[in-house]
């Protein structure tokens, strides 16, 4: 491809909203295993703005850093030994591997970004491309979460946070593809209706209700918001216990990164394709890719409803 600039959204400090920046920025280069993305849509994680906040310190990229790891958009160029994709398929992923490294300076804030072979996939023929972008690295930490501590189809499940990306996930994981026997979840009193809608058989009410208040124990607890110093009383004895939220969490509570993986993306596929697998796209958007700053502002509000989707991108 003969384009060597673009336009992206970039930080060249660590620091609040207002360090973003928009403008001309190098189109990277697909090396061995990788293709190159023009990026259609893209969607945002609390792990985009903690990046931004300096979370990472000195195992970030180098600035300019380009945030975003979630995107859906078309192959144009492939990189040496590439046998899955070619030119023109529209492909999903998480390209940000936080287990490996440092992540990519170019993220999925701009019209072109390259990823590895191994955590791209085919985009599921019955989703938008908006919807596709929401979907990877939420529904991959979900999975994973409920594949670390074993889960077994008959346990029950305590979600905290129903009604946003992870969550809505885990929800419809719990119910669809995990077995779940009874799941219930934490949300405000606007989204009761919504989180039962996912799949959830109770929701409580977090503005009414304490997690002392709750009598009911559980086989899992996921904690998708970082209250697991609190919310860890609804476990049973020794039930496994995750917070995705808190990378210090009390000693009985585990925390983990995301491993992106496309098989992984690939299995749930016939769950996506019959539709027990719905994104969540929250209302107020999809935003345009010049209202990057106010998506940002939702998403460090900690009230979206689900994920927050950029498109088109351009």
């Amino acid at each position: 491809m003969s384009v060597k600039q673009q336009k992206a959204w970039f930080y060249n400090e660590y620091g609040p909203l207002e360090v973003l920046q928009f403008g001309d920025f190098a189109v990277p280069q697909p090396g061995p295993g990788q293709i190159l993305v023009k990026v259609r849509a893209a969607a945002l994680n609390p792990v985009d703005f903690k990046r931004r906040e300096g979370l990472f310190g000195h195992a970030d990229s180098d600035f300019p850093a380009v945030p975003g790891c979630d995107m859906c958009g078309e192959v144009v160029g492939v990189g040496e030994g590439i046998t899955k994709f070619k030119k023109g398929d529209v492909v999903y992923s998480d390209i940000q591997n936080f287990t490996a490294g440092r992540p990519k300076q170019c993220g999925t804030l701009a019209q072109y970004t390259v990823v590895e072979e191994t955590l791209a996939a085919h985009k599921p023929n019955n989703l938008s491309i908006e919807e596709a972008a929401s979907l990877p690295l939420a529904l991959l930490t979900a999975q994973q979460a409920f594949d670390i501590v074993g889960f077994q189809s008959g346990q029950s499940v305590f979600i905290v946070g129903g009604a946003g990306g992870v969550g809505s996930l885990a929800i419809q994981l719990a119910r669809h593809v995990y077995g779940a026997s009874r799941i219930v979840s934490t949300c405000s009193t606007a989204k009761m209706e919504f989180v039962k809608s996912l799949g959830a058989d109770l929701a409580v009410d977090y503005t009414k209700q304490s997690y002392d208040e709750i009598l009911e124990k559980f086989d899992f607890v996921f904690d998708t918001i970082g209250e697991s110093s609190k919310s860890y009383v609804v476990a049973k004895g020794a039930a496994p216990i995750i917070d995705i939220a808190t990378f210090q969490p009390i000693p009985r509570v585990k925390f983990f990164l995301v491993y992106p993986s496309a098989s992984n993306l690939e299995r749930l596929s016939p769950y996506i394709e019959s539709g027990k697998l719905r994104p969540v796209i929250d209302p107020k958007g999809p935003y345009a890719f010049s209202d990057v700053l106010e998506a940002f502002k939702h998403q460090e509000s900690g009230r979206a409803m689900g994920k927050i989707v950029i498109s088109p991108i351009y």
